[in-house]
């Protein structure tokens, strides 16, 4: 909560002197209720650095503490836990103050950025499968997060259209005779096309050979492949498209940018990185080595820049798009959504940049945002019987059909109803399995776990909402007449609803700041459960007098708008009914 970090900061410099003022007093929701509301626990690290006990200097911060009418007189407890309990009064006027708030207590941040946000990035020419859904899912709701914080975000998909695969692709393309089979290539045929392509490449060395001279006639420019390769770049563009939208996803056609894009800065990055002194050849080939970097023989990592043969590959591309963001994007923060086995790779390129110049402390500044796999019933990558990805429409699919039966038996939906329920409800079901656990772990995926309708899951939440929409329907009361109504917290169960409507701003700052989306998720399945508990416990169309009953009212469209906004920054759609 803004207001007790500053006064706990403002505390800190009172009690410990100005030096202190920037310390940050670790402030976190409290534990259990015997702790109060919050608790302020930077006292054991700052009595280490001043050589004082750290209950000690505890109490003096919690002498210089200024919030009355705001907290309870603070408590300090154990080593030098300063717990603070938020007066009721206090609590339900700023609870009252969220019922006119469009923003719901989320100010845009002080000091807004210009952040690159690169995800999904598939390779063009083939089908998406269940490896692209983790990047894409969490970039997309980290891209949500940041621009809801009012920063100025760039979304990029850095896709695959460039080198030997699309060699690969145009000479069998040409070998078909064809052009038309791949303006009509269904989402699947996609697939089909590329395994064909590669299993030529593979057992025909004509072919092979032919493909690679195919890579070079299309770096020189030579317009009869061109061609080709736009033909298959502008049906992929297309497929893409309409599986972003089926997926609700923020990305569009004109935030691809393939390899190719930087295809004419490849020279020019090179020619840089050597200027500076940078560069050493090394079997031929032109390599940065950066400092602190080593493999498992103790022989310095190159990032190769350029290749024996006087070609590039994606080091240099990714390095060219660096700079690109940095220089012309001006780009204040760049930030990686990719899957760990990557990690290495962002380490060299991003000490590199580092080396000349294109990043620096504290800005421009670039992060790998970690991403673990999406992994089978057997703990391992989720793969057809076959042993193949599973692709992206059919596990799509599935989740949509397992829906539609658990929405069917509600059978209260006429049948268009049914349908754009159940799409809603399979979709957010697999993008909320994804987004609620830790970002940088494997997790297994289930549909019986993720369309559960009890738990941490999509439909438990959409459920939420549209009980309480439900609520307010027979109620008969406009939602907007409720923006006057003075709060009421005479029971526990009103309190905590109100307490943790309060915490909605801190929750999306912490996942946007961490890039770690499940900090929201935890938030809202712990908002749906307290709103669970203060319906259960307390009447709300029967409660007398009226202004009680507009008090629990209004703090179920609270309810209802928090939980609709959270889950639309995870780019999941809320329902009036379920």
């Amino acid at each position: 909560m803004v207001v007790l970090g500053e006064r706990c900061a403002a505390a800190l410099s009172k009690a410990l002197g100005p030096e202190w003022a920037r310390a940050d007093p670790l402030l976190r929701v409290a534990e259990q209720p015997r702790f109060g509301d919050y608790q302020a626990n930077a006292a054991m690290g700052l009595g280490r650095a001043l050589g004082r006990p750290s209950r000690e200097v505890a109490a003096a911060v919690a002498a210089s503490l200024e919030l009355d009418g705001i907290c309870a007189p603070p408590e300090v407890a154990g080593p030098g836990f300063i717990n603070l309990r938020l007066e009721d009064g206090w609590l339900a006027t700023q609870a009252g103050a969220l019922l006119g708030d469009e923003r719901l207590g989320v100010a845009p941040d002080p000091a807004p950025e210009t952040i690159v946000v690169e995800y999904s990035a598939p390779n063009l020419a083939k089908e998406l499968h269940v490896g692209h859904l983790r990047s894409t899912v969490i970039g997309d709701a980290l891209a949500r997060l940041l621009g809801f914080l009012g920063h100025h975000v760039i979304r990029r998909n850095h896709v695959g259209d460039w080198g030997t695969p699309f060699g690969m692709l145009i000479e069998h393309l040409r070998d078909l005779g064809d052009r038309d089979a791949v303006t009509a290539m269904s989402l699947g045929d996609f697939t089909v096309f590329y395994r064909q392509a590669r299993a030529k490449f593979d057992s025909d060395p004509a072919f092979a050979d032919r493909a690679r001279a195919r890579v070079v006639a299309l770096q020189g420019g030579d317009p009869a492949t061109l061609a080709l390769w736009r033909l298959l770049v502008d049906q992929s563009r297309r497929y893409f498209d309409a599986a972003y939208r089926r997926l609700g996803v923020l990305l569009t056609d004109a935030e691809i940018q393939g390899e190719s894009t930087y295809n004419p800065l490849l020279g020019e990055v090179v020619a840089e990185l050597e200027a500076r002194g940078l560069t050493t050849v090394s079997d031929g080939a032109l390599c940065v080595f950066p400092p602190g970097f080593s493999g498992r023989d103790g022989q310095p990592l190159p990032v190769m820049v350029r290749k024996r043969d006087g070609g590039y590959g994606y080091d240099t591309t990714d390095l060219a798009a660096l700079r690109h963001r940095v220089r012309d994007l001006g780009a204040d923060r760049l930030v990686y959504v990719v899957g760990a086995p990557q990690a290495l790779h962002f380490q060299l390129l991003f000490a590199v940049a580092r080396q000349a110049g294109w990043l620096a402390d504290p800005r421009p500044a670039a992060e790998h945002v970690v991403v673990g796999s999406v992994l089978g019933e057997d703990s391992r990558i989720l793969r057809t019987r076959a042993g193949r990805s599973v692709t992206l429409a059919s596990l799509l699919d599935e989740a949509v059909e397992r829906a539609s039966a658990i929405v069917a038996a509600r059978g209260d939906l006429d049948p268009a109803a049914r349908a754009e329920v159940a799409h809603a409800v399979g979709i957010g079901a697999v993008k909320y399995a994804d987004l609620a656990g830790d970002r940088a772990k494997d997790y297994v995926f289930s549909f019986d776990r993720m369309l559960a309708m009890d738990g941490n899951t999509g439909p438990y939440l959409q459920y939420a909402i549209a009980r309480i929409r439900s609520i307010l329907h027979r109620a008969e009361v406009d939602p907007a007449s409720l923006a006057g109504a003075a709060i009421r917290l005479g029971t526990p169960d009103e309190r905590a609803l109100a307490l943790t409507l309060l915490r909605f701003d801190g929750a999306v700052r912490t996942a946007a700041s961490l890039r770690e989306p499940h900090r929201l998720c935890t938030y809202l399945f712990d908002l749906a459960q307290k709103f669970t508990a203060f319906y259960q416990r307390c009447p709300v169309l029967k409660a007398q007098p009226a202004g009680l009953r507009d008090s629990r009212l209004a703090l179920c469209d609270l309810s209802a708008r928090v939980l609709t906004q959270g889950l639309a920054l995870l780019g999941i759609q809320a329902l009036e009914r379920m």
